[in-house]
C-alpha cells in the first residue's frame, strides 16, 4: 500500500504539472506578474515560513528511522536520499508553478485543498481523480510517519532512554505494537492544537534544534575519533553548512515568535522530569508506586499485544 500511495501521489502531481505547463505555454502568465511585490523579507517571518516548507520535505529524515530494516543501508540509505530529494524538489517546484499558472494568490490562500481546487478549474470530467489521489497521498504520508516514529520510540526504549514497555515486539510479526499504539495516542494529543501551522511551529523548533545537535555531535566525533569506522562518509562542508542553517531556524524564531517558541521549549523540557524519575534514577531510588505501575503496564501490554521485550543483543541476532 505504501508503494501504491506513492505512485498515486506522483502520478497526480505529474498530471497537475502537465496541465499547468500546457496553460503556461498558452500564455497564461498573468499570475506571475509582480510575483514578489510587497514581499516580507523579515528574517523571523522567513524562518517561520521555512518551517512549513521544510515540513513538506521531511521524508529524508523519516528514512533514517528505519535504517535497521533496509537492505545494505550503507549503500541504499545515502543513494535513496540523494535521488529522492532532488526529484521531490523538482516535482514540488513545478507543481507550484502549475498552481499559480491557473490560480491567483487569493484563491490559493483561501483553498482548503489546492490540488482539488486546481482540478475543479482545469481538469473537467477527470477532476475526481485528484481528490482520490490526495486521499491516497495522505494515507501514504501517515503510514510512513507511523512506521518511522514507532521505530524511534522502539529504539529509544531499547537503548534505555524510554520505559521498557515501548521496546516490545510481536512474537510472530516482530512489529513494535506498543510503540505504534503510543505513537497513535500522542497524535491524538497533538490534535488539541486546532491551528496546524501553529502545531508545525511547535514541532519544527524542537525538530531542528535536536537535528542540529545531532549534526554537531557528528562533527565533534569526526575530530575526537578520526579513526572510528564510518560506513557513510561525507565532506565536512555538508554538516557544517547544515548546522549553520539549523542555527538560523532555531535562533531567529526566538525573537520573531517568542511565545510559540517558548511553548515549544516547554514541551521539550517537559520530558526531563519524566526521564529523570523513570529512567535516570536506579530502580532502588524510584518511587515504589512508579515501579508497580510500570511493572503492571509492562506485564499487561505483553499479554494483550502478545509481545516480548528486546535488547541490543537480540537485535544483532535478528
Amino acid at each position: 500500500m505504501q508503494v501504491a500511495s506513492t505512485v498515486a501521489k506522483v502520478l497526480a502531481l505529474i498530471v497537475i504539472i502537465i496541465a499547468g505547463m500546457v496553460k503556461l505555454c498558452q500564455g497564461y502568465t498573468t499570475n506571475f506578474e509582480n510575483s514578489f511585490e510587497d514581499s516580507n523579507l523579515n528574517a523571523g517571518d522567513v524562518a517561520l515560513a521555512l518551517y512549513s516548507a521544510l515540513y513538506s520535505y521531511s521524508g529524508w529524515d523519516t528514512l533514517n528511522f528505519v535504517t535497521e530494516e533496509l537492505k545494505n543501508p550503507e549503500r541504499n540509505l545515502p543513494l535513496s536520499i540523494a535521488i529522492s530529494i532532488p526529484l521531490v524538489t523538482v516535482i514540488y517546484v513545478l507543481t507550484n508553478v502549475a498552481y499559480y499558472t491557473v490560480l491567483d494568490l487569493n484563491t490559493v490562500l483561501d483553498s482548503e485543498a489546492v490540488a482539488v481546487t486546481f482540478a475543479d478549474e482545469i481538469l473537467g470530467y477527470a477532476r475526481w481523480l485528484i481528490p482520490i489521489s490526495v486521499a491516497m497521498s495522505c494515507y501514504g504520508g501517515l503510514n510512513a510517519s507511523l512506521i518511522a516514529v514507532s521505530r524511534l520510540y522502539f529504539v529509544g526504549s531499547r537503548e534505555g532512554h524510554l520505559p521498557t514497555v515501548l521496546c516490545m515486539i510481536h512474537v510472530n510479526t516482530c512489529t513494535p505494537i506498543p510503540a505504534l499504539i503510543f505513537s497513535g495516542g500522542m497524535s491524538l494529543i497533538y490534535l488539541v492544537v486546532e491551528d496546524v501551522f501553529q502545531l508545525i511551529n511547535y514541532f519544527s523548533f524542537n525538530y531542528w534544534l535536536f537535528i542540529g545537535l545531532s549534526i554537531v555531535s557528528q562533527i565533534y566525533l569526526r575530530f575526537k575519533f578520526p579513526d572510528m569506522p564510518r560506513p557513510v562518509k561525507l565532506s565536512l562542508f555538508f554538516p557544517i553548512t547544515f548546522c549553520l542553517c539549523t542555527v538560523f531556524l532555531v535562533v531567529v524564531p526566538l525573537y520573531s515568535d517568542t511565545i510559540n517558541t517558548m511553548v515549544g521549549i516547554a514541551v521539550a523540557l517537559s520530558g526531563v522530569p519524566v526521564y529523570y524519575v523513570c529512567i535516570y534514577l536506579p530502580p532502588d531510588r524510584q518511587p515504589k508506586c512508579l515501579q508497580k505501575l510500570l511493572g503492571f503496564l509492562t506485564l499487561n501490554v505483553q499479554k494483550l499485544c502478545l509481545c516480548c521485550a528486546v535488547d541490543s543483543e537480540d537485535r544483532k541476532e535478528m
